[in-house]
């Protein structure tokens, strides 16, 4: 028998219609996984002796095709392949856990940073309180981000800091849902929120004739009413859009908090919409405030560099560079983390990224609002001389 022979007999037995050609959906790889389970050919049939060597880079072949074409499942997927549905009481948090060794050291080093973000925006949220020189727009919406970054940083840290000295690294269901809709609430008010310090920045600097009657303390109110109003909308619809679909057994998230992300991979259904709703509620609340800043921001620039004075181009510029600084990192960790078509994962790397906006951010912004403010330096040295070094 000639080896084409071989070729003819495996294309009978594993006909090209049987090799999917385009990304399947669940109901299909479900089909797939089942076939192969129960397939039960390749035990009972025995190839001649002929050819063997040819019959076997078929096999390879074939093989190889099959594996790249990547059918993944998520765990989610996977018990439902199972038949498993056991409801989900609670969550496993294996974020850092990789890390066995330096769970104390990691403990630490966040523990360090929680304290500072704490004491860092308590202070600057003080300094402005009991400095009149300060009881202005700018430096209000500035205390109401000192606020904002010490809600959503204690929505994740403090879980953080118990999951590296604890064996037992669960969170119950309804803390989990409680998590993620405190977390998505103060997150997207503080993206409203820079939006609304960009445009007090553009009337401060490009109308000042008009500053004083339009930012009044109602409408620095009303703006941050607005801003806490986007965010909680936002919650409702995020919170609701994962919880609403059903958890049958996996219950290990691989990040350290309850996000969108790592939490559709344990959904026993198909997430391809739930994705798409995040996918397009993440980027209006993050790309409408965008398009304000950088607007606003783009005539203040064209602004500044009309003034005549080098000393008031100077001055605007320090105060401007501060608030785009924190924007930037905010901004872009974000957008790296949601606002992309199919989300990410919650491997290494998104959390390494959430680490950034959800911790080292909350801790950097009263040092970069401070570090480059003259006016709040001047509070802050004045308070000194008063309590610490009085004359």
């Amino acid at each position: 028998m000639e080896p084409t022979t071989w070729v003819q007999y495996f294309q009978t037995h594993v006909p090209e219609s049987s090799i999917p050609q385009s990304k399947p959906s669940l109901e299909e790889k479900l089909e797939i996984s089942f076939r192969e389970a129960n397939d039960t050919t390749w035990d009972t049939w025995k190839p001649p002796d002929l050819g063997m060597m040819r019959f076997i880079s078929i096999i390879i072949g074939e093989t190889t095709r099959l594996k790249n074409f990547s059918i993944t499942m998520t765990p989610g997927e996977i018990a439902l392949a199972s038949g498993n549905f056991t409801p989900v009481t609670q969550f496993i948090l294996l974020g850092f856990s990789e890390y066995q060794d330096l769970q104390m050291l990691f403990f630490l080093i966040f523990l360090l940073i929680y304290a500072m973000t704490v004491l860092g925006n308590v202070g600057m949220m003080t300094l402005i309180y009991i400095d009149a020189r300060l009881h202005s727009p700018m430096y209000f919406f500035l205390s109401v981000l000192s606020f904002l970054d010490i809600c959503y940083s204690s929505v994740v840290t403090p879980k953080l800091l118990v999951n590296f000295l604890a064996n037992d690294k669960s969170i119950s269901f309804t803390g989990c849902v409680v998590q993620l809709t405190f977390f998505v609430i103060h997150v997207t008010t503080e993206s409203f929120l820079l939006a609304a310090m960009a445009y007090d920045r553009f009337m401060a600097i490009c109308q000042p004739l008009h500053y004083s009657s339009v930012m009044t303390k109602v409408t620095c109110l009303q703006l941050v009413a607005a801003s806490y109003g986007f965010g909680g909308i936002n919650s409702i619809i995020q919170t609701g859009n994962v919880f609403v679909l059903p958890f049958c057994g996996p219950n290990e998230i691989t990040h350290y908090f309850c996000d969108i992300p790592p939490l559709l991979r344990l959904v026993c259904a198909d997430t391809a919409t739930a994705g798409n709703i995040l996918y397009i509620f993440s980027a209006l609340v993050t790309l409408l405030p965008a398009a304000v800043i950088f607007i606003s921001y783009g005539l203040v620039l064209v602004a500044i560099g009309r003034m005549g004075s080098s000393s008031g181009r100077e001055k605007a510029l320090s105060t401007c560079a501060s608030h785009f600084l924190a924007i930037a990192i905010f901004y872009g960790t974000v957008v790296f983390t949601y606002v992309q078509p199919h989300g990410r994962e919650g491997g290494k790397d998104g959390q390494i990224v959430s680490v950034f906006y959800t911790i080292i951010i909350p801790m950097l912004n009263p040092f970069i609002y401070s570090l480059r403010n003259k006016e709040v330096k001047d509070a802050f040295r004045r308070r000194l001389q008063a309590n610490v070094f009085p004359r």
